[in-house]
């Protein structure tokens, strides 16, 4: 089987055996953006070579303004519920082939204001098949960070985080940027300790926010080590709005989703606070698409 994850920028394709595991992947640029009315056209050219009759797709391909918009599935709900959820798909063109796409989840319990991920799942729908029983706290970091309550094998709330978001919008069009250099490949550990530890004190995001552009003015820290310091900032007001500092007794651990760098960032800020990580790779998206279609089997 194929297996497709659609973001909004970026398009990844997995090719599974019999038992999921990926033996060939391909990667473009040609996310939901660059592909808006002409996906059928992507999808044949990026599978191109591959004869494979069974094809899942996952991610913004449905959402609004996608492929074909699949409705949420709301929570609580486990790999049963998503696996019966699948919406087929008609592709002309793929005449020969057989295309489904799994839905996203919502959350609209949490509060007066529903949450929502979409492609995340299939992610989740990994874990899910082989997680024990009890309680597990899953995070998902990127520009949309999102931390994912479990019970018994289902998924239970799930609460959104624009953290990767934000640091993109600071970094590149704001005044704190303005004190940064054009590069930010370069990591500073003290830099984001520092955030981190402030993260914790009084004085609230927005506040803190403005220290980014003083600690620079004052000659505090140095331009280059500021974009390490707004991580870390930001970073740490996300993790302490999860919430998973507050469990008693103390969360052991929390199953970190995504890809190296970032994972190295949360990891590093849960274990300074005293909670264990256990890391899983970002294509995990291309297991749990076979976990689904296994359950629905």
């Amino acid at each position: 089987m194929i297996a497709v994850d659609w973001g909004t920028s970026s398009l990844r394709l997995y090719r599974l055996d019999a038992e999921g595991h990926v033996y060939e992947r391909r990667r473009s640029e040609q996310g939901l953006q660059a592909s808006a009315g002409q996906f059928e056209a992507v999808l044949a050219r990026e599978i191109a070579g591959w004869d494979d009759a069974l094809i899942l797709l996952s991610g913004m391909v449905g959402s609004r303004g996608g492929w074909r918009e699949v409705p949420y599935l709301p929570c609580p709900t486990g790999i049963d519920e998503l696996a019966g959820a699948l919406v087929p798909l008609q592709a002309p063109t793929l005449a020969e082939r057989t295309l489904w796409i799994v839905p996203g989840i919502s959350d609209t319990g949490n509060d007066a204001v529903p949450d929502v991920m979409r492609g995340e799942e299939t992610q989740l729908a990994a874990l899910l098949a082989v997680l024990p029983r009890g309680n597990h706290v899953v995070c998902l970091p990127g520009t949309h960070s999102k931390w994912v309550a479990i019970a018994n094998g289902r998924i239970q709330r799930l609460s959104t985080a624009m953290t990767g978001e934000l640091y993109a919008v600071l970094r590149n069009h704001s005044l704190l940027g303005k004190l940064m250099p054009a590069d930010d490949s370069r990591f500073d550990a003290w830099a984001f300790e520092t955030g981190l530890k402030r993260s914790r004190q009084g004085g609230g995001l927005l506040h803190h926010l403005f220290g980014v552009r003083t600690l620079g003015l004052f000659n505090q820290m140095e331009g280059s080590a500021l974009p390490s310091y707004l991580s870390g900032l930001l970073i740490g007001h996300e993790i302490l709005a999860s919430g998973v500092l507050e469990h008693t007794p103390r969360l052991s651990q929390v199953h970190l989703i995504g890809n190296d760098r970032l994972l190295a960032l949360y990891a590093q800020a849960l274990t300074a606070w005293g909670v264990g990580v256990q890391r899983h790779p970002e294509d995990l998206a291309a297991r749990g698409m076979h976990a689904l279609w296994q359950h629905r089997a």
